[in-house]
């Protein structure tokens, strides 16, 4: 390439004016690369990333030899079930759903609603039993068209009013009906 040199002259030989030859400035920035590079990584190696917020569950190990689902044995007095259905649909029961000890009732989710229910059943089951080791089993069984976040609500319920015992079961045809109504 052809390069273009001026002396500072104006192309006068008798001119006084004197003008100094510019440089080209060049910086070298490979060194702030690295450096920032260096930034980079240290950070991303330090920094703790939020960690997901999950709620431990429970479930049964699947059994290869065993066909027949194994049914537990449980004291009516003991068993409440809540059956979830769509448009925030909450009905419970206490016993079995052929003689139940109390309910069907409805429900709302919520303080007032079905945790006041829960808690008030926490504290009289083992009154009613007699042991204080034998706490309220609460059988959770969910619609098809349940919405997720009814789901997750009343685990946190289960969870707000530490039920030591619950379990989610598919609803049966009866228990769907009686949902619909």
């Amino acid at each position: 390439m052809a390069e273009l040199n001026d002396s500072g002259g104006g192309g006068k030989k008798g001119d006084k004016k004197v003008r100094s030859k510019k440089s080209n400035a060049k910086v070298d920035l490979t060194a702030m690369v690295d450096l920032a590079f260096l930034l980079i990584t240290f950070f991303m190696l330090t920094t703790s990333l939020s960690k997901p917020q999950s709620m431990p569950l429970g479930m049964p190990e699947k059994e290869k030899d065993k066909k027949e689902p194994t049914t537990i044995d449980v004291a009516d007095n003991r068993t409440m079930t809540i059956l979830l259905g769509e448009n925030n649909k909450v009905k419970w029961y206490m016993g079995q759903f052929a003689t139940p000890l109390e309910g069907p009732k409805d429900s709302s989710y919520g303080k007032a609603g079905i945790r006041q229910e829960i808690l008030s059943k926490v504290q009289s089951v083992p009154q009613v039993t007699g042991d204080s080791k034998k706490g309220l089993i609460v059988i959770l069984k969910l619609d098809k068209k349940t919405n997720y976040r009814n789901m997750v609500d009343i685990l946190d319920e289960m969870a707000i009013a530490k039920v030591p015992t619950y379990a989610i079961v598919d609803i049966t045809p009866e228990e769907k009906a009686l949902l619909n109504k």
